[in-house]
């Protein structure tokens, strides 16, 4: 075959092949040829991406402002985890939307390393979860060491990554984190110790109080996750509770509406400054905790500041 219709045959298959990427790429599929690793939620996307580097392409499944208990992929996101070299999840109950996905991966073989198995997890004191694991380990960065020595060597197990570079990776991340823990000791040395006393909308603060010396007084939403609502009861004891202590600022959730912290501040009767907080999800670039260390410093000022007024 030649000239025009020739011609036109190849046009064809050209603009055949040019759409057939095109969609792959709009389905939100990694179109590289290296080493793929997908993340649940964004603040793990985050320690990933600077652990790995250039090593391997990174997806993180979890939008920014979403909150991890509630969020749920598309199948085409959900098949990525079967296909993908690694797979890193929280695994303490976090994703509780994601559990059927992350089953059906390990069951097709998928590599998985879970951050909640490379720490010393603790349990929850509040009594609606009481000896259910926290997943929360992010609110204290010396576990989140723990986390990236363990990241580094299933990462190090990928076949094509350079294993010297994730090492190097990890190092300076390392480092890093032992400077944001340096800092967050020093601001909250500053809180007299009478007034190392947290209310949150959620039980997210469990690692950073035991880490850090704080008190946890209590929180609006009973037990370990967003999907659960406050009784008035509820809300009554945690006034009381907050009364007694003398709590003068309490910290609402940036991904959570603050409605409930409001009201809350109204049923305790005094004047109470409703703080908000980074602390389930990273925002977009630019908005105030676009990476896990920009969450961690914001969140270190906020709370110094809040309880030193």
């Amino acid at each position: 075959m030649s000239g025009a219709p020739a011609r036109r045959l190849a046009g064809a298959a050209g603009v055949l092949a040019a759409a057939l990427v095109i969609a792959g790429r709009a389905g939100g599929e990694p179109t590289g040829a290296g080493p793929r690793i997908v993340v649940t939620t964004n603040i793990l996307g985050d320690i990933v991406e600077n652990v790995v580097g250039d090593e391997a392409e990174v997806t993180t499944l979890m939008k920014r402002n979403a909150d991890p208990h509630s969020f749920e992929i598309s199948a085409q996101e959900a098949a990525m985890l079967g296909s993908a070299d690694l797979v890193v999840s929280n695994g303490l109950g976090l994703e509780e939307g994601l559990t059927q996905h992350l089953d059906r991966a390990a069951a097709d073989g998928a590599p998985l390393f879970v951050a909640g198995d490379a720490i010393d997890a603790l349990a929850y004191s509040d009594e609606e979860a009481a000896g259910a694991p926290d997943p929360h380990f992010w609110t204290d960065p010396a576990r989140v060491v723990d986390v990236v020595d363990g990241l580094e060597q299933a990462v190090a197990r990928i076949e094509g990554v350079d294993t010297a570079a994730v090492h190097e990776h990890a190092e300076a991340y390392r480092a890093e984190l032992g400077r944001l823990d340096a800092e967050m000791t020093e601001d909250f040395a500053a809180i007299d110790e009478g007034r190392r006393a947290l209310v949150t909308n959620h039980h997210v603060f469990g690692y950073l109080a035991d880490r850090f010396g704080f008190r946890i007084v209590g929180a609006v939403i009973p037990g370990g996750t967003t999907l659960a609502a406050p009784s008035a009861a509820d809300l009554r004891d945690l006034a009381t509770a907050i009364e007694e202590a003398g709590v003068r600022t309490i910290f609402a959730e940036s991904s959570q509406p603050d409605r409930l912290m409001q009201a809350l501040a109204s049923e305790v009767g005094i004047e109470v400054e409703v703080v908000e907080l980074y602390t389930e999800s990273l925002t977009p670039p630019g908005v105030g905790a676009d990476t896990y260390m920009t969450m961690m410093r914001a969140n270190t000022e906020r709370i110094a500041q809040g309880l030193t007024q």
